[in-house]
C-alpha cells in the first residue's frame, strides 16, 4: 500500500513539472517569434548632412547688385581665404556684373559693404573682399577631381533672394566633365563643369558646391531652364575657379590667346550655303576658316582661308566657341598642334600662342 502512494505522488510530480516546462516553452517561444523586445530604442538617421553643412554654413553670404541707388539682382558667394585685413569672398562674374555697389549679407544678417576686386567674363569667376573683422567662418578648399559620379553635395545660397539666405539642397554629381556651350549666338563660349541634380535657384549663382565632407568643390553657376528638363545645374570646378584667383585679387585682366581668325561651325548649313562654302562630306567635326587677319599667329603658323580646323591640341573641335575652350586653357608663350584638312588631305601645323585677345 505504502509503495503504491509513492508511485502516484511521483507521477503527480513529474505531471505538475512537464505542464510548468511546457508553459515556460511556449511563453519564450511566442516572444521569440514575434521579436517584441521591451526597452526604449533612440533611432538616428544615418545620411543627414547636418555635420557637413554646419562646415560650411557662416562662410556662405547673399550678395546685392545695387546700380545707381537701386538694386538690381541677387546671388550668393562664399569666403575662401582670410588675412589679417580682409575676407576674401569668390562669386559668378555675371552676380556683380555692371554694379556700382556690393552689399554682402552675412549669416548673422550683417550687411556691409564689399568691393569688387576682379572678375572675369569668361571663366565667370569674381573676387569681392570685406573686412576681416566681419568674417564669420571660411570654407575649406576641396578637390573636384576626387569627385565621383554619384557622390553626395549638396549647396547653399540664397535662392530667391535674402529671405531664403541659407538655404541648403542636396543631390548628386550627375554627370562629369561637361563641356556646356553658353551665350548668344555669335558670342558663344563653353564652360567646363559639374554636372549636378540638386536644386539651383535664382540666387544660388555663385554660391559653393559642397561634398559630404563639407569641402568646397565648385561654384553654382547655371541651370537650364526649360519645361522639358528638370534637376540640371551646372557648377565650375574648384580647380579652374581658384586657378585664377590670385590675378583677381590683384585686379590683373585674365590673358588670353587669340590667333587671329574668323570662323564658321560646319554645321551651320544656312551660313555655309549662302557663302558658297562646300566641305568633304567625311569631315564630320571642325571648323572652317573663313579669314586670316595678318600679322597673326594663325598666318605665322600657315592657317589659310577655307582650311578645315579638326584637332586642336589633340582634341576634337566641336565649334568655334570649342576651340576657343581648348586655346584658353594655354597660356600666352605656348605652343599647341593643330590638324587641319586642306583639299581633301590633313595637315599637321603648330602654332605658337603670342597675341593677347584684347590687344
Amino acid at each position: 500500500m505504502r509503495e503504491r502512494i509513492i508511485n502516484i505522488v511521483i507521477i503527480l510530480v513529474s505531471l505538475f513539472i512537464g505542464v510548468i516546462g511546457t508553459l515556460f516553452f511556449i511563453n519564450n517561444f511566442n516572444n521569440n517569434k514575434t521579436g517584441v523586445v521591451n526597452k526604449n530604442v533612440t533611432i538616428t538617421e544615418q545620411d543627414s548632412i547636418n555635420e557637413a553643412v554646419l562646415k560650411i554654413y557662416d562662410s556662405v553670404v547673399v550678395i546685392s547688385n545695387y546700380r545707381g541707388d537701386k538694386l538690381s539682382g541677387y546671388g550668393s558667394g562664399f569666403i575662401y581665404k582670410k588675412d589679417n585685413k580682409y575676407g576674401y569672398i569668390m562669386t559668378n562674374s555675371h552676380v556683380v556684373e555692371n554694379a556700382d555697389k556690393i552689399n554682402i549679407t552675412l549669416s548673422s544678417g550683417e550687411e556691409v559693404e564689399a568691393s569688387v576686386l576682379g572678375s572675369d567674363s569668361y571663366a565667370d569667376i569674381a573676387v569681392l573682399r570685406i573686412s576681416s573683422d566681419k568674417v564669420l567662418g571660411v570654407a575649406h578648399i576641396g578637390d573636384s577631381t576626387n569627385a565621383k559620379l554619384g557622390d553626395t553635395v549638396f549647396t547653399v545660397g540664397s535662392p530667391v533672394g535674402p529671405d531664403y539666405a541659407g538655404s541648403v539642397t542636396k543631390g548628386i554629381i550627375s554627370g562629369e566633365g561637361r563641356e556646356i556651350t553658353i551665350g548668344n549666338a555669335g558670342d558663344e563660349s563653353v564652360m567646363e563643369a559639374i554636372q549636378i541634380d540638386a536644386s539651383i535657384n535664382p540666387g544660388n549663382s555663385g554660391g559653393p558646391l559642397v561634398n559630404i565632407n563639407g569641402e568646397v568643390i565648385g561654384v553654382n553657376s547655371i541651370k537650364l531652364v526649360e519645361n522639358s528638363i528638370e534637376g540640371m545645374g551646372f557648377a565650375i570646378p574648384i580647380e579652374v575657379a581658384m586657378s585664377q584667383v590670385e590675378k583677381l585679387e590683384k585686379g590683373e585682366k585674365i590673358k588670353r590667346p587669340v590667333i587671329g581668325v574668323s570662323l564658321y561651325d560646319i554645321d551651320n548649313i544656312a551660313l555655309l550655303y549662302r557663302n558658297g562654302i562646300k566641305i568633304d562630306d567625311t569631315i564630320k567635326n571642325g571648323v572652317i576658316v573663313n579669314a586670316v587677319e595678318k600679322d597673326s599667329d594663325a598666318e605665322k603658323c600657315g592657317l589659310q582661308s577655307k582650311d578645315v580646323i579638326i584637332k586642336a591640341d589633340g582634341k576634337d573641335v566641336k565649334s568655334s566657341a570649342h576651340l576657343k575652350f581648348i586655346l584658353y586653357k594655354h597660356d600666352i608663350g605656348d605652343s599647341i598642334k593643330l590638324v587641319i584638312n586642306r583639299d581633301g588631305k590633313e595637315k599637321e601645323l603648330t602654332i605658337k600662342l603670342t597675341h593677347v585677345m584684347g590687344d
